[in-house]
């Protein structure tokens, strides 16, 4: 425990939440982020100033895209373990901002590979999304699946970390593994998600826009399973896969250490469902506006967690009834209301 694990993205909602739980458990945690205001940089401060009560948290405000910042922390430090969640999140937002995605998710994650390939880095594990499907109508969504049809630049640009991952993997036998993330939402939540959005306008009585006139299915997945999921990985570097075969290449593994999982409820639901338990938890009903579909958006995701099972077992598995329960909880403590 006294080696030190790399968390990018720390104060990033699912950063965070990994950071806490791995300094729970006794661990020496680096944190790195760059505090960009995407959305209000009073949350980031806010799940920062948490993780800074612990002795065992070290901070780095930086740029991941900086290449010789970075270079620097990886020399420094030699992480063995790297939890690399830092990106430029966002469907829509990668619509009209390609360039953040070319930056933070791109050139970003580059200097993250090189810095892990000089340094010793025994295991990366990076944040992959459920936007990789793009175009597969075909459910639920397996790991196996070819996933050539990316419908956003921000889907592209985690399509093209999964390929950049396998190179290093590859060439320099860095394990690497890729965790595609099915609509994580909880407490310290992004406030441009659904959750966020939806309770903000139900508590104003403002509408809530639910595109695709509401007949959208989605994999909600509570943040706590997400945690558990990379905390047990980060012990189990991806190895080579004897089995893979080029004549029949299967995308999930590979004859380099390299792994993808998906980290999903695997129980899809309907967006009016979660409209209704928030209405339930906040005491009032919501004003629905629909609209129709939006660009580089899908109608449904349904992770299949199969091999995630297998290999570490354990299966997403928290009630969206319990999730916004909690999340509702921390939401109204956190806003003040």
């Amino acid at each position: 425990m006294d080696e030190p694990i790399l968390v990018t993205g720390a104060a990033g909602f699912i950063g965070f939440h990994v950071s806490r739980k791995l300094l729970s458990q006794g661990h020496r945690v680096v944190g790195v982020d760059n505090m960009t205001p995407y959305y209000d940089p009073a949350l980031k401060e806010a799940r920062y100033a948490e993780l800074a009560t612990s002795n065992h948290f070290e901070f780095a405000r930086l740029d991941l895209a900086d290449r010789a910042a970075t270079a620097r922390l990886f020399n420094e430090n030699r992480f063995p373990y790297v939890v690399h969640l830092a990106a430029q999140a966002g469907v829509r937002h990668s619509i009209s901002h390609p360039e953040a995605y070319v930056d933070a998710n791109l050139q970003g994650f580059a200097n993250v590979l090189e810095g892990c390939r000089h340094n010793g880095c025994r295991h990366l594990i990076f944040a992959s999304s459920s936007s990789v499907y793009g175009a597969n109508t075909r459910l639920p969504f397996r790991v196996s699946d070819n996933v050539d049809h990316p419908i956003s630049m921000y889907a592209a640009s985690k399509k093209a970390n999964e390929l950049m991952a396998h190179s290093y993997a590859h060439l320099f036998r860095l394990p690497v593994t890729g965790l595609r993330f099915f609509t994580v939402y909880g407490p310290w939540g992004r406030p441009d998600m659904a959750m966020w959005l939806f309770a903000e306008a139900i508590r104003a009585g403002k509408p809530i826009m639910l595109f695709n006139n509401g007949n959208m299915r989605r994999d909600f997945t509570y943040v706590d399973d997400v945690v558990e999921s990379i905390v047990r990985l980060i012990g189990k570097p991806a190895a080579p896969d004897p089995q893979w075969s080029g004549k029949n290449p299967d995308p999930a593994t590979s004859s380099a250490p390299y792994r993808i999982y998906n980290i999903g409820n695997n129980s899809p639901v309907e967006l009016l469902h979660i409209v209704a338990e928030l209405e339930k938890c906040l005491g009032r009903k919501a004003v629905r506006e629909l609209m129709p579909m939006q660009p580089g958006d899908v109608p449904e995701t349904y992770a299949d967690v199969d091999d995630l099972m297998r290999d570490v077992g354990f299966r997403p598995g928290t009630p969206v009834e319990t999730g916004i329960r909690n999340f509702v909880e921390w939401y109204l403590r956190y806003t003040g209301a």
